[in-house]
């Protein structure tokens, strides 16, 4: 039979787990909810390699940095509209895609999701910063 302060930590580890499971679940899927607004999700370089890999597979794949930064090194098929200018550039953004964003550290990519999920975007993942991309091991072109 369990004490008072066993039963209390098995309750804590137990909610713990549920949040868990449920922090797990809610960002590996980006949804909208019923009044359309977009969620965004977090995907890990591993978890975009196996879904978006693929070149057929129907995705946007958006540097946030600056052209500079770009230029310097960037995930293969990305194409780059800085955090600054993408307000300006939605346009060039189709929205029956899913778009993937990231930056340098992940920071300007969370800004930049944001912006996407304002402008009524409804798939919309967050890849983070291409420093998690290469720490991965996988490689910029």
């Amino acid at each position: 039979m369990l004490n008072n302060r066993n039963r209390q930590i098995a309750i804590i580890a137990v909610a713990l787990l549920v949040m868990a499971v449920t922090m797990i679940v809610l960002t590996q899927q980006p949804s909208a909810t019923d009044d359309n607004t977009a969620i965004v999700g977090q995907i890990a370089p591993a978890q975009y390699q196996a879904q978006f890999a693929d070149i057929s597979a129907d995705h946007v794949l958006i540097d946030v940095r600056t052209p500079q930064e770009f230029n310097s090194g960037h995930i293969d098929g990305a194409i780059n509209i800085s955090v600054e200018t993408l307000p300006q550039r939605l346009a060039e953004i189709p929205r029956d895609q899913a778009i993937v964003v990231y930056c340098r550290t992940g920071n300007r990519s969370a800004t930049a999701a944001q912006i996407l999920a304002s402008a009524g975007y409804n798939t919309i993942y967050d890849l983070g910063g291409v420093v998690a991309w290469t720490a991965a091991g996988l490689p910029l072109e």
